[in-house]
């Protein structure tokens, strides 16, 4: 008897200690939320992009106004 007291005693204690996803989180966003921010995080560091996406396809060459009577 003294030992399921303890037991539920534990659980109930043990539970209450958990926040739920609308409790207030990190910088003033919601657990639920500061939760889906890093995994979003994460799918997008572990998104690898092509070598080819990585070169410019046109170099840009800025224009320089050239002053008058330089031709």
């Amino acid at each position: 008897m003294r030992a399921t007291f303890l037991a539920v005693f534990v659980i109930a204690v043990l539970s209450g200690c958990q926040k739920s996803d609308s409790d207030p989180g990190p910088g003033g966003v919601t657990v639920g939320e500061a939760r889906a921010l890093d995994e979003a995080a994460e799918m997008l560091e572990e998104r690898k992009l092509p070598e080819e996406a990585l070169e410019p396809a046109v170099q840009f060459q800025p224009s320089t106004p050239k002053p008058a009577g330089a031709d």
